[in-house]
């Protein structure tokens, strides 16, 4: 027996898009756009005679902060899933949005593609993300870890955590062991530690291993 689609709304105060999403959803089976509306206001007057599944909603809305109204929505029904639409990318910004109890968050502009592929993710996992956020969130991660050290230091870690020698270092890297000492004493200084044991326990913590 085949499912019921689920019911989708989205709040975007942009009227220009609506019909696009209209556009978009028309061409989804497991899906079902059941209202666009330009503001948060709007969607709660229709909430209660549409009860869906996912909502999309714009963060930056002419009646109040669409972050700030997730409460309204799971007051109404605390399983329903909302995906945040925003063109911010800003980590500060999507940290808020989860904090206040988004399940996802998807950049704009949007296509067909990246609607279904959110929709698709809520469903099966139960929460999403863009890829260029996620690929950011992985980026800034490591560039925290990273930023500590040198190019070359960075070069000695990696073959550290390898269990590398430092002569085996010196031949990777074309340099004499006296100089990879030169760098390892470096890196012990800059974590604050006075051995290779107690240096690769640190970068662990620094997600390095």
């Amino acid at each position: 027996m085949n499912q019921d689609p689920l019911k989708i709304i989205v709040i975007d105060h942009e009227q220009s898009f609506h019909t696009t999403y209209e556009t978009y959803f028309g061409s989804f089976l497991e899906y079902a756009l059941k209202g666009v509306y330009p503001t948060i206001k709007d969607a709660l007057y229709a909430y209660n005679h549409l009860f869906p599944d996912v909502i999309f909603s714009e963060i930056e809305l002419p009646d109040r902060c669409g972050i700030e109204s997730i409460q309204l929505f799971r007051q109404k029904d605390p399983e329903v899933k909302i995906i945040m639409l925003s063109a911010d990318n800003d980590f500060e910004l999507i940290k808020k949005a989860f904090k206040h109890g988004a399940n996802g968050y998807v950049t704009k502009p949007l296509n067909e593609r990246s609607l279904f592929n959110a929709l698709d993710a809520i469903q099966r996992e139960g929460a999403t993300l863009s890829n260029d956020i996620a690929k950011k969130i992985i980026a800034m991660f490591q560039r925290k870890s990273r930023q500590y050290f040198s190019e070359r230091e960075n070069q000695v870690i990696d073959y550290l955590c390898q269990g590398a020698t430092y002569k085996t270092i010196a031949e990777k890297l074309f340099v004499t062991p006296s100089a990879v000492n030169f760098h390892i004493q470096n890196i012990y200084l800059k974590l604050d530690v006075n051995s290779k044991s107690e240096a690769l326990s640190k970068l662990q913590e620094l997600e390095y291993a």
